[in-house]
Formats: structure tokens, C-alpha cells, sequence
């Protein structure tokens, strides 16, 4: 409740200090953003990764009997995989706050209170475990989102904030639907940790889950609204949207639609994975012909989380845990992205490639971050990138979910996001130079300060990916054995996960069989 409530706490601060100044507004921002992120350390260390399900330390979850005349709790607490996802949102704010401190002219107060705000109603998301709860921390968070789009972002604002809210108010309005089908259907009750299947008409009810979280991911055909709201969208706020808002649409699958709706997901898997890897390569391909910047990032947004519903639908916990992996992963990567075409964009006042060339030696500290951010995007061994994707592709190829085609046509993107992602390098910093950007400075201490621990997890979880592995395991493993959906007859070699090891099926003969072969062998 802290860590949720605390830059609640900031948006009031402000609220009534604003009349101090610019400077006051900021440093509260940023001490609320930093003190956060602290509290939210505590929440790792006394996190236990051998529990299954959700935590039970009495500093990592809460009940209270909210609003008892309709079955709706503040319940709130965290397992393995909301765990790197409050670790990500309350990591990203103050590096926003601190990536924003010269960058507002207008309204900052506003500015800092709906980002605080949001991380507030983000959070509340990735820790809900009653679905009224959930849904109000879900839709709270469309007003500062629609506030930092509408009265910050670029000429088109208006327009990219209305296909925002719009887009997303269409998913939550079936989300709602689901909820309250469930609901009459878990006796009068909201809570998630007791809500158990079968349950009436389960195949409506997972695509009225589903196209909510799949267009916040957004998955292919729902990506529309996406390219819009991030290049309108200031800078911290297309961070914000990358990094964390994208992965709430990622946490619902894995959340609700996976564990609640176990055959209808096995059912549906050949049309969604068939969507996420045109996703994947339409994603890759539109972003290889972008003439800007921050379109081509937002593109490979598409490309890149088409890997995630792959991995999360393949039924393999290797998969699955890759995918958990590959949110956090997109996020740094993606949101650092985000922050380098905003500090260029502050220099240049542009963000089409052709105006730009030859920034490697103008600007050689922007060049080596770009470098390295970018080689990160496309997954390089030994940078983080690298583990999440493998995992996806590995776990897809050997689960048997779905066809080996799918993995073979996924890992194309690999490819693609190769070519388009180094070729935007080489023209950034190593083509044709224009007199204008002779006078470009490199970045600032500021900026520097911004990136460099953004690179540090890049580099940790690249080298050192188990840290981050190991807490998620067993929650995954609850996962992985929710969705497995087992033939009758495994076939020969198949390993059967109905027991508590695994055990690899032999070739067992009928006693028909056998006694046929005994009579012919005697005779």
C-alpha cells in the first residue's frame, strides 16, 4: 500500500506547494519518485521466490473488507511476476521526473502530479488481486495518460489522445462485461485468489478479456492507436507508455486469460499466435520504412511484444518465463530509446532520420549509449535482449502448443529488427552529415545521469539473467501447470506434466498386443 499510495502523496504535496516555484515542484517530484523506488526495494528483499501463488508476509499483501455489500476488497499483493513489473514502473518514474527537469515550459505542476498519478494507478494494476479493484486502478490510470498526451504532447494531440481514450474505453467496457460474468459466477465475489473454472460460456468470457489486454499491448490488428500516441505523446510520456503501459495489456494475459481460461486460451491459440507473428514481422517491416524516429521505436514496440503473446500462449513455462522476462527487458530498452530521440530532438528540434548524419563524432558519449541501447533492442548475446527472446523462441519450438512454423516465421523478426534498427544507426550517425548539427553537444551530466542506470540492468540482465529469473520461477511453474492442456494418450517420448515430476511416456504395448507376439514367439 505504500509503494501504490506513496506518489499519491507527491501529487498532493504539489498540489498544495505549487505556489513556491518550479524547483520545489521538481525536487518533491523526484524525491517522491526516488523514495518509491526505495520502498519498493524493501518489497524485493523481503519477497520469498519459493512460495507459490501470491505472497503471505504480511508486508506484501493486505485485505480489507472494502465495500462488503457487494463482495468488492482492498486486495492488494504480489508474486513473481508483478513483482519485476512494480520493480520496472517505480524504477522508470523518477528517471522520467529527472529526463523532464528542463524539458516542461508550461503547466509543470500538472506536468508532475498526472505522472505521479499514473504511476500510482499503474502500480495498483500490477498489484490488484480483486477485479473491482483492478478495473478502477486500470481506468484511473487513462486520465494523467490522457492529460500528458492532451495538454503536452506534439500538434496532433488531440487527435492521438481521443484514438487513445477511445481504443481503450472499448476494451474496458467488454473487460467490465467479464468481470461481472464472473462475478455472478464466483458467488457474489471479486476476488481473484478464490475464482475457480470451469465457468459458463468460458470462450466469450476470454475474448472479452483478451481484446482488452490485446488492445493494450497492442497485438496485431489493435495497433493502430499506438504509433499516434507516441509520437504526440512528450517524451516522458511515450517512456511511460512503452515501458509500463504496454505490459499491463502483457500482465492481464498472463493473469487472467491463461490460469482463468485454460481451454478457451488452447482453443483461441492458433488464431492469436497466427496474429502475433504477423504482428512481429508487419511490426519489423513498417518500422524498416520509417522516416522518424520515434515512429520506427513505436513500430518495433509491435514487432517486440508480438514475441511476448507468443511466448505466453506456447504453454511452456521456459516460454512464459522468457516472456515475464521480455516485458521487463522492453521496457529499459524501448523507454531508453524513447529518452535519446527526445534529448536529440531537444537539440535538433527534429526527429526525421534524413536530417540528421554524422553525430558519431559531434556527439561520440550519444553515440556509444545509442550503440549499446540499440544492440540491447535487437538482442545481442550479453545484453538483455538476448535472454528473454531465446527463451520465447526455445520454449515455443519444443512445447507443441502449436506449430513449429509459427517459431520458424517468429524468428524472422529477430532479423528484420537487426536490418531495421542498424540501418537507422548507420544513418543517424554515420551518414551524410548536415552543416546544422556541426554545433550539436554531446549529452549533459543531467542526461547522462538519466541513462546510465537504465545501462546497468541492461549489462546485469544480460550477463547475469538468473537474478531475475530465479524470483518468477514458481510463479510460473502455477502458471505453466494451469494452461497445460494434456492429451488422453500422450504420445511416445511426450513428457506428461499431470505429475509431480516429470515423467517421459514410454512405448507401452496393450496386452492384446503382447499376447499376440508371445503366441507367434512360441510357436
Amino acid at each position: 500500500s505504500i509503494v501504490i499510495f506513496l506518489p499519491l502523496l507527491g501529487v498532493i504535496a504539489i498540489a498544495l506547494l505549487r505556489g513556491l516555484g518550479a524547483n520545489v515542484v521538481k525536487w518533491i517530484a523526484l524525491v517522491i519518485g526516488l523514495l518509491t523506488f526505495v520502498v519498493s526495494i524493501g518489497v524485493y528483499t523481503g519477497f520469498t521466490p519459493v512460495v507459490e501463488g501470491y505472497q503471505t508476509n504480511e508486508d506484501l499483501y493486505q485485505y480489507i473488507d472494502w465495500i462488503p455489500g457487494i463482495g468488492a476488497s482492498y486486495h492488494i499483493g504480489i508474486d513473481g511476476i508483478s513483482l519485476w513489473l512494480v520493480l520496472l514502473t517505480t524504477f522508470l518514474t523518477p528517471i522520467c521526473i529527472l529526463a523532464a527537469w528542463n524539458s516542461v515550459e508550461k503547466g509543470l505542476s500538472g506536468f508532475m502530479m498526472s505522472l505521479l498519478a499514473l504511476e500510482t494507478g499503474m502500480l495498483g494494476v500490477f498489484c490488484a488481486l480483486d477485479l473491482f479493484l483492478f478495473f478502477i486502478f486500470w481506468e484511473s490510470m487513462l486520465i494523467p495518460m490522457y492529460f500528458l498526451i492532451g495538454i503536452w504532447g506534439g500538434e496532433r494531440r488531440i487527435y492521438a489522445t481521443v484514438k487513445f481514450v477511445l481504443y481503450t474505453m472499448a476494451g474496458s467496457a467488454l473487460m467490465l462485461v467479464g468481470i461481472l460474468a464472473l462475478y455472478f459466477q464466483n458467488n457474489s465475489s471479486f476476488d481473484i485468489t478464490i475464482l475457480e473454472g470451469p465457468f459458463q460460456q468460458s470462450n466469450l468470457l476470454f475474448l472479452a478479456f483478451f481484446i482488452a489486454f490485446a488492445i493494450k499491448v497492442p497485438l496485431f490488428p489493435f495497433h493502430t492507436w499506438l504509433p499516434d500516441a507516441h509520437v504526440e505523446a512528450p517524451t516522458v510520456g511515450s517512456v511511460i507508455l512503452a515501458g509500463v503501459l504496454l505490459k499491463m495489456g502483457t500482465y492481464g494475459i498472463v493473469r487472467f486469460c491463461l490460469p482463468l481460461f485454460p481451454d478457451a486460451a488452447a482453443h483461441y491459440t492458433p488464431l492469436i499466435v497466427t496474429l502475433a507473428v504477423i504482428g512481429i514481422i508487419y511490426g519489423a517491416l513498417v518500422a524498416m520504412v520509417q522516416p522518424d524516429l520515434k515512429k520506427l521505436v513505436a513500430y518495433s514496440s509491435v514487432s517486440h511484444l508480438g514475441f511476448v503473446v507468443l511466448g505466453l500462449f506456447s504453454q511452456s513455462g521456459t516460454a512464459i518465463q522468457g516472456s515475464v522476462l521480455q516485458m521487463v527487458n522492453h521496457g529499459l530498452s524501448t523507454g531508453a530509446l524513447f529518452l535519446l530521440v527526445g534529448m536529440i530532438y531537444e537539440r535538433r528540434h527534429s526527429r526525421m532520420i534524413v536530417d540528421f548524419g554524422g553525430l558519431a563524432k559531434k556527439m561520440p558519449i550519444f553515440a556509444t549509449i545509442f550503440l549499446i541501447v540499440t544492440l540491447s533492442s535487437i538482442g545481442l548475446p550479453g545484453l538483455n535482449g538476448f535472454v528473454g527472446e531465446f527463451m520465447i523462441l526455445l520454449g515455443s519450438f519444443v512445447s507443441g502448443a502449436f506449430s513449429k512454423w509459427y517459431v520458424v516465421l517468429a524468428t524472422t523478426g529477430v532479423i528484420l529488427a537487426a536490418v531495421y534498427m542498424l540501418w537507422m544507426f548507420q544513418r543517424v550517425m554515420f551518414g551524410t552529415p548536415d552543416d546544422i548539427n556541426a554545433s550539436l553537444p554531446d549529452l549533459k551530466p543531467r542526461e547522462i545521469a538519466v541513462l546510465l542506470p537504465i545501462l546497468l540492468f541492461i549489462f546485469w540482465i544480460g550477463v547475469g539473467p538468473n537474478t531475475f529469473l530465479k524470483p518468477m520461477e514458481a510463479s510460473v511453474k502455477e502458471i505453466e501447470a494451469k494452461v497445460k492442456v494434456i492429451p488422453e494418450t500422450p504420445e511416445v517420448g511426450q513428457v506428461n506434466r499431470q505429475t509431480d515430476t516429470d515423467d517421459v511416456v514410454v512405448d507401452v504395448k496393450t496386452a492384446t498386443l503382447q499376447m499376440i507376439e508371445e503366441e507367434a514367439l512360441s510357436k
